[in-house]
């Protein structure tokens, strides 16, 4: 009997506004605005949002509420099959305290299938496709404060590869791909993908509100990125068959 899970119906809508909004930016990257708008601090406002952006990811990243739903599996551990996972130790080594804070760096089952989810560093589990975006997310920050606070000249060129780093993450999760790294590499290169088609949008529009624009096209594309990995966790656990719980709470 198959144990196939489908896309939902729902996420079809995102996945195609997503790529429409990487259509829209390719067009505008060909046949770009012929009058630019002089706006004064247009690099420090567009700067700062991206870099708050770039900030918050990262507080995301880390934060085990938003990030790994903790709270879901202190609420189902009681419905976990110990054959598969001890919920004690999955706690302790995806959590680590640093500075008087709890961060969360890991939160897949411990199961067989999710193997190329996470990498282990001694006894802690981390997550490869949360410490990719992190990664990323901190890269372009850095890339952020010396393109915004600098008079550079980027070429339309790297706004092809940020396009193909978006639409490749955005497709990661409609793909089984088995190797950690490439998952967590493919990660990182879909948040540097942003950052180098907004930096090189910036160069040939030179517009505050196309800027603005396109980060607000990144938040969606985050959104659908997230929504498409929650539903490759469902797809995972449906289609495994195991009796063990997180089929109803990745």
């Amino acid at each position: 009997m198959s144990r196939k899970i489908y896309l939902y119906f729902d996420l079809l809508p995102l996945i195609v506004l997503s790529f429409l909004g990487l259509f829209i930016f390719v067009i505008l990257v060909f046949s770009p605005p012929v009058n630019y708008e002089y706006f004064l601090f247009r690099k420090t406002i567009v700067g700062s949002v991206f870099g708050l952006i770039c900030i918050l990811g990262i507080v995301a990243v880390l934060s085990p509420k938003e990030c790994s739903k903790i709270f879901y599996y202190r609420k189902e551990r009681s419905s976990l099959d110990k054959k598969y996972i001890s919920q004690e130790n999955w706690f302790s080594n995806n959590t680590s305290l640093i500075l008087g804070l709890k961060i969360m760096h890991g939160h897949h089952p411990g199961c067989e299938k999710f193997s190329s989810h996470e990498f282990r560093i001694k006894d802690k589990t981390f997550c490869a496709g949360c410490t990719g975006l992190l990664l990323g997310a901190l890269i372009s920050l850095f890339g952020t404060f010396i393109y915004f606070s600098n008079n550079l000249y980027i070429s339309p060129f790297f706004i092809s590869i940020g396009l193909l780093g978006v639409a490749l993450g955005l497709l990661l999760p409609l793909i089984n791909l088995q190797r950690t790294i490439l998952r967590l590499s493919l990660n990182a290169f879909f948040i540097f993908g942003i950052f180098l088609i907004l930096i090189g949008i910036d160069t040939i529009v030179q517009s505050v509100f196309i800027d603005l624009l396109l980060i607000s096209f990144s938040i969606f594309w985050l959104f659908t990125r997230i929504s498409l990995s929650q539903w490759n966790h469902q797809r995972i656990c449906h289609e495994c068959g195991k009796k063990c719980g997180f089929d109803k709470i990745v």
